[in-house]
């Protein structure tokens, strides 16, 4: 089906799941771009439409239409849907994951935290870095972001599909972790010892908060450890999600010794 206008009801309720509000009610989300919406094929979510701009659709393109009705919309149409501002050529609709504790693994030795992070850019990285270095599980604490944000996709360039994830409240974490015996690894500017000193070779959870705020203080109490970054310039904090990172590959490099 060809659509050429920017308000035909069918692209209105499609840009309406740039919002979060949108993606709730409907269950469904954007994935934008090739390599993204492979992506969640891989990981086996559901396609519910794809969204073609036929004049710049290639071979690559071509390939992942199936499984749910293809759309060809105009430069208009396509702009109005997209997130960004300069739009790709395929967009797919996905139904929403469900993103249950269940789901994820058992006995999880490398977890990563994410309390409240309200920036999707530095929520998309930090899945990113998170995939990356092989962490088995995310957890998505709090009034936080949602991980199918159009910018945490792009963020993470796809890796919030591949990563076993849940979002959950504060005490459903607290309970998960404690459940799984796994230490609670919190960083913070003012611990005492440096993240490459901690022992983080045991199954551990690294618990991050925004940067703005930190980490609200039960999440502080109740970690086995705090962490450190050492910081030898001006600045007096670093981005949460090149905390993260750091963090993330010392667990890997101490696990993998």
């Amino acid at each position: 089906m060809r659509i050429t206008s920017a308000r035909n009801p069918r692209v209105r309720g499609w840009a309406e799941l740039k919002t979060r509000r949108g993606r709730r009610e409907r269950g469904l989300f954007l994935v934008e771009g090739a390599r993204e919406a492979a992506r969640a094929l891989a990981a086996g979510l559901v396609p519910n439409a794809w969204l073609v701009w036929p004049e710049r659709a290639g071979s690559e393109e071509a390939e992942l239409l199936a499984g749910a009705p293809v759309y060809e919309l105009s430069e208009a149409a396509m702009r109005k849907v997209s997130y960004r501002e300069n739009p790709p050529a395929l967009i797919g609709v996905f139904e929403r994951p469900a993103r249950h504790l269940e789901d994820l693994p058992a006995r999880p030795r490398r977890v990563l935290v994410a309390v409240e992070i309200e920036k999707p850019g530095n929520l998309g990285a930090m899945l990113r870095s998170a995939d990356a270095s092989g962490t088995d599980a995310v957890l998505i604490v709090g009034d936080a972001v949602d991980p199918e944000n159009p910018n945490v996709i792009r963020a993470s360039t796809g890796a919030v599909f591949a990563l076993p994830l849940a979002v959950v409240g504060h005490e459903e974490a607290h309970r998960w972790l404690k459940a799984r015996g796994l230490q609670l690894a919190a960083t913070s500017p003012a611990a005492g010892q440096v993240y490459w000193e901690a022992d983080l070779a045991r199954p551990t959870a690294l618990v991050v908060g925004a940067e703005d705020r930190g980490l609200p203080a039960g999440w502080l109490e109740a970690a086995d450890v705090r962490l450190r970054i050492p910081m030898e310039g001006r600045v007096d904090s670093l981005n949460a999600s090149v905390s993260a990172a750091l963090v993330l590959y010392e667990m890997l490099r101490q696990h993998s010794v």
